[in-house]
């Protein structure tokens, strides 16, 4: 079975085997050495002024982020289940909650944005996803944080990476909390979060809130290669195979690169099946197909071709399949997915199979070759 959900994604073998490796207690220097080695990693990935590692889903660290950063209004962007998720915390924690809301398939806008936090100054942290993959979209996260700091540059802005560090170069220039999770595009298990602070997001910790999720208690111990209480040794190593592995894949950018061209690949072959993308601004974490055999396509690809894809949720059940490109993912394994599709809408009569998307797939996959060889 090919696994292309959006989470959990395949883990790949060197990083299965590293994991495998005889359990390390957490207070030791060997440990230590290896945590020291992980955080400089994340530092190349992040490009923040701080990273911190929690045992944790990407919940817990967007729950982290809410309480330690916002003190009393929180702005948030609600294009999905992950947007909807950040004012819900907001609320539980007895925070004020301004909430900007649209349907799945569409991204905010900077001008609403800065028009809310004008209309709202007790505002003092903006939560938005890079990538919404309840609906596979991408928001114009960094633009809307210029804009933002422009008017006000102590508001801060947290941005959920969870389907976005990995994909695509983030630019943390105005982004004062970027957030991951270890089962999306670093190809781990669940089960650790990372947070990359600036210094104006540290500087407002200050003291911390709360016990578990306190950042300062983090930010003290892991500048001292450990953690404030157990660490997830086993994710932290691998996750510092992760990193090893993309390195010795030709590094951070040919795997933004990768993942853009096979993204790109993808969607031009199911738009030559008929089919048509959900997002209006597409994510390149996923490919996100709206239909209203989306639910049948899913089963087929699952029960007769053995490629596993992602459904929608809530209103979108049944009605949208979502298929992964985060992490290292072989053109062949795309194709093998994109000609399932094609296969399972001949099976449902909607066309004949012709190898179409296998054809456009590798015509635009692989362009930029071709154009090579043609000079």
């Amino acid at each position: 079975m090919l696994l292309f959900t959006p989470g959990p994604t395949p883990v790949p073998e060197s990083v299965r085997l590293a994991m495998a490796t005889p359990t390390l207690h957490h207070r030791t220097p060997e440990f230590e050495a290896i945590f020291k080695e992980t955080r400089e990693l994340l530092f190349k990935l992040f490009a923040t002024d701080e990273v911190i590692m929690l045992a944790s889903t990407g919940t817990g660290a967007m729950e982290a982020a809410v309480t330690n950063l916002c003190h009393d209004t929180l702005l948030s962007v609600n294009s999905g289940k992950f947007g909807e998720r950040f004012g819900k915390i907001a609320l539980a924690h007895g925070l004020q909650n301004v909430e900007i809301k649209h349907e799945w398939n569409t991204p905010a806008t900077v001008e609403e944005v800065v028009e809310a936090v004008k209309a709202n100054p007790s505002v003092d942290a903006i939560a938005i996803q890079i990538s919404e993959s309840a609906g596979g979209l991408r928001h114009p996260v960094e633009e809307i944080a210029a804009a933002v700091k422009a008017i006000n540059p102590s508001i801060m802005i947290i941005a959920d990476g969870i389907t976005a560090v990995g994909v695509e170069r983030i630019d943390v220039e105005n982004i004062d909390c970027l957030i991951a999770g270890s089962q999306k595009a670093l190809m781990l298990p669940p089960g650790l979060a990372i947070l990359g602070l600036s210094n104006a997001a540290i500087e407002k910790t200050g003291a911390g809130k709360g016990y578990y999720l306190n950042l300062a208690s983090e930010i003290k111990k892991q500048k001292q290669n450990t953690t404030a209480y157990t660490a997830a040794t086993t994710l932290i190593i691998g996750l510092r195979a992760v990193l090893q592995e993309i390195e010795a894949n030709g590094g951070i950018g040919k795997l933004f690169c990768d993942t853009a061209r096979r993204a790109k690949a993808t969607r031009f072959a199911l738009e030559a099946l008929g089919l048509h993308s959900y997002p209006a601004s597409p994510a390149r974490s996923m490919t996100t197909i709206d239909d209203e055999n989306a639910k049948e396509i899913r089963d087929l690809l699952k029960t007769e071709f053995g490629v596993n894809v992602a459904g929608g949720q809530d209103h979108l059940k049944g009605k949208i399949f979502r298929i992964n490109q985060m992490g290292l993912i072989e053109p062949y394994e795309m194709v093998a997915a994109v000609t399932a599709v094609e296969l399972a809408l001949a099976k449902l009569g909607r066309r004949d199979f012709d190898g179409t998307a296998s054809r456009v797939f590798h015509e635009e996959y692989f362009k930029s070759v071709l154009k090579k060889e043609e000079k």
